[in-house]
């Protein structure tokens, strides 16, 4: 039987990692939509040939990968631009998630994203979990991590869709504000009840 989609985000630094992590533990097949958007940039692939011809070779860095630094001082401060390039990379995006779901052999997959919402690629799910932490521990587990200002952070917090947002799409919500140890319990207790799932639907 083809396995259903769980579809899997949550703002920066909610802990989307570690759950996934968990998930993996478990023997669940996972694709992560920031590798997908990387693979299909790669050298040698269409979209980065049609990223240089649009842009010039200036996004290019000198062995020939996608120059991501100066593809994003670009597409930051010209809307029309960055949409441009989600309308190329969106679809192919897509294709290539498809594609390695397509190979899952688990009773279900997980398709992580964290822009699961923003990006439509929910439709790709049959089932939303959210890993919801209040904002002031993003920020504080962000800037821990990623060494970041805490304007940087708050800045990435308003560009990636409200909590509010996130949260009316979820079917489940995991709630990650104590350690590690109730977050692996919460993702066992889930993936128990996924098992029991058949389409996503109870």
């Amino acid at each position: 039987m083809k396995p259903w989609i769980l579809g899997l985000t949550g703002g920066i630094g909610s802990g989307k990692s570690a759950v996934a992590q968990g998930f993996i533990e478990r023997g669940v097949h996972l694709v992560d939509a920031d590798h997908a958007a990387r693979w299909v940039v790669e050298p040698g692939r269409p979209a980065l040939a049609r990223i240089v011809e649009h842009f010039g070779p200036g996004v290019l860095q000198a062995d020939g990968q996608l120059d991501r630094a100066a593809l994003r001082q670009l597409i930051f401060t010209d809307p029309g631009q960055r949409r441009w390039l989600e309308n190329l990379l969106h679809p192919l995006i897509g294709q290539e998630i498809t594609q390695v779901l397509a190979r899952a052999t688990s009773p279900y997959a997980i398709l992580v994203s964290p822009l699961l919402i923003e990006s439509g690629q929910h439709h790709l799910t049959q089932r939303v979990l959210v890993v919801d932490t209040p904002e002031e521990l993003q920020v504080q587990r962000t800037i821990a991590r990623d060494q970041s200002t805490e304007e940087q952070v708050r800045a990435i917090l308003q560009a990636q869709a409200s909590r509010e947002e996130r949260l009316r799409h979820a079917h489940d919500v995991l709630l990650n504000d104590r350690d590690l140890a109730a977050l692996d319990e919460q993702v066992e207790r889930l993936h128990n009840f996924y098992l029991t799932l058949r389409g996503g639907q109870p």
